[in-house]
C-alpha cells in the first residue's frame, strides 16, 4: 500500500509573476536635465530680448550729443544722465512736464473710471437675470474683435459733433469704453463674489447698490486692479487716439509729443537726446505701477486662469 505525500511548496519556491510596469515611464536624470535647460535656455533668450532695448535706453540716455554718434550702442562714453534730464525738463519752458502731466490725467484718472465702469457691467452681466443677456454680453464680446484704429474715424466725427475734439475729454470719454475689461470682470465675478453673500447682505436688508459697493467691490479688488493696469497700459501707450483728436501740444499725452520732437531730429539732430532720455523717464510710470501693484495683479492673473 502506497502512501501518497502532499508536498506543500514554500513561498520562496514559487516562481514570482513579472508584473509589467503600468503608468508612464519614468524620467531619466538626462532626459531631465535636458528639458530643464531646454526651458531656461527660451526663457533667457525671451528675458534677452525683452531686456535689451531698455538696456539700450538706459545706456543711451546717459551720453551726451558726441558720445551718441561716436559710441556703439552698448558702449557708455560720459556720463551726462543728470544734465540730459535737466535739458529734457526744462526744454521750451518745460513743455515735456505739461505733456507728463497730461498722461497721467488720462492714464490714471481715465483708467479708473473705466475699470470702475467694467467692473460694475461684469458685476450686472454675472449676478443679475434680465432679458437678451446672453446676446448682450456675445456684443460685447464682438466688441474685443475690433481693432481700436478702425474706430478712430468714427469716433472722431462723433467727437466733432459733440464739440470735445481737442480737449481733454476727446481722449477720456473713449477710454471709458473697454469690452475685453467687463469680459474679465464677468470672470472675476463668478469666482470671487458667491452668490450666497450677497443674498445674505440682502436678507439683512441692504440694497442692491449698497450690496455692491460694500461687498461685491471689495471681493473683486485684485480684478479691480488687473483690469486697471491693462487700462492703464493701453491708456499711456495710446499714440494714435491723441494723433487724431489732438493738435494743441499743451494737451499732448507724453508718446505724441516726443513723437513730435522726433520729427524734427533729421533738421536738429541735438533733439535726439531728449527723444532718449524722455522715452527713459516715459517708462517709469509703467513699471512702477506694476512693481508695485503686483500682489494684485498678479492674484488676479492667477485666479482668472483657473477660472
Amino acid at each position: 500500500m502506497t502512501t501518497l505525500t502532499q508536498h506543500t511548496e514554500s513561498p520562496a519556491a514559487r516562481p514570482t509573476a513579472t508584473r509589467r510596469p503600468t503608468g508612464k515611464p519614468r524620467r531619466t536624470a538626462a532626459g531631465t536635465l535636458l528639458s530643464r535647460g531646454v526651458v531656461n535656455g527660451l526663457l533667457l533668450v525671451a528675458a534677452f530680448y525683452t531686456l535689451m532695448p531698455i538696456s539700450w535706453l538706459l545706456i543711451a540716455a546717459t551720453k551726451n550729443h558726441r558720445d551718441l554718434f561716436a559710441t556703439s550702442g552698448f558702449a557708455f562714453g560720459d556720463f551726462h544722465l543728470l544734465a540730459n534730464l535737466e535739458r529734457v525738463l526744462t526744454y521750451h519752458d518745460g513743455i515735456y512736464l505739461r505733456w507728463f502731466g497730461n498722461s497721467i490725467l488720462y492714464s490714471v484718472i481715465g483708467s479708473a473710471a473705466s475699470t470702475l465702469l467694467c467692473v460694475a457691467t461684469g458685476y450686472a452681466f454675472d449676478k443679475y437675470e434680465f432679458r437678451a443677456k446672453e446676446k448682450l454680453f456675445g456684443l460685447v464680446l464682438g466688441g474685443v474683435l475690433v481693432p481700436t484704429t478702425v474706430i478712430q474715424l468714427p469716433m472722431y466725427l462723433l467727437a466733432t459733433k459733440a464739440g470735445v475734439v481737442n480737449t481733454y475729454w476727446a481722449l477720456l470719454l473713449p477710454a471709458l469704453v473697454n469690452p475685453f475689461g467687463v469680459y474679465l470682470a464677468r470672470v472675476f465675478s463668478e469666482g470671487y463674489v458667491p452668490g450666497e453673500v450677497l443674498e445674505a447682505a440682502r436678507v439683512d436688508g441692504a440694497g442692491e447698490l449698497r450690496t455692491f459697493a460694500r461687498i461685491g467691490l471689495p471681493m473683486l479688488a485684485p480684478g479691480f486692479m488687473t483690469i486697471f493696469l491693462f487700462s492703464f497700459t493701453a491708456s499711456w501707450n495710446n499714440f494714435f487716439g491723441a494723433l487724431v483728436m489732438l493738435n494743441d501740444e499743451q494737451l499732448y499725452p507724453v508718446n505724441l509729443g516726443l513723437f513730435m520732437w522726433n520729427s524734427v531730429t533729421q533738421q536738429q539732430p541735438e533733439f535726439y537726446s531728449l527723444v532718449i532720455t524722455g522715452s527713459l523717464v516715459a517708462v517709469v510710470p509703467l513699471v512702477a505701477a506694476f512693481v508695485c501693484l503686483q500682489r494684485f495683479w498678479r492674484s488676479g492673473l492667477t485666479a482668472g486662469a483657473v477660472k
